[in-house]
């Protein structure tokens, strides 16, 4: 597996529960959304599941460690 990949697993497990945290509320706090709750609640879990790893795979690359790189050229 790529670096890319390792952090986009770490990533993906956080934006999953933002995403999931995001619909629930919506769900609950809405008054016309919280009646169906019993059905969106877990249309929330399935989509936050599908949708998790390809944010994250978008979020990855902008993660890596890029400071020995400079620093190292620098003679410190």
């Amino acid at each position: 597996m790529t670096t890319r990949a390792y952090i986009a697993f770490v990533v993906a497990l956080m934006v999953n529960a933002v995403v999931f945290g995001v619909g629930a509320v919506t769900v609950l706090s809405v008054p016309a959304f919280s009646d169906l709750a019993a059905y969106l609640l877990p249309a929330v879990v399935a989509v936050s599941v599908v949708v998790s790893p390809f944010i994250a795979w978008a979020i990855a690359p902008a993660l890596r460690a890029r400071w020995p790189g400079r620093h190292q050229a620098q003679g410190r």
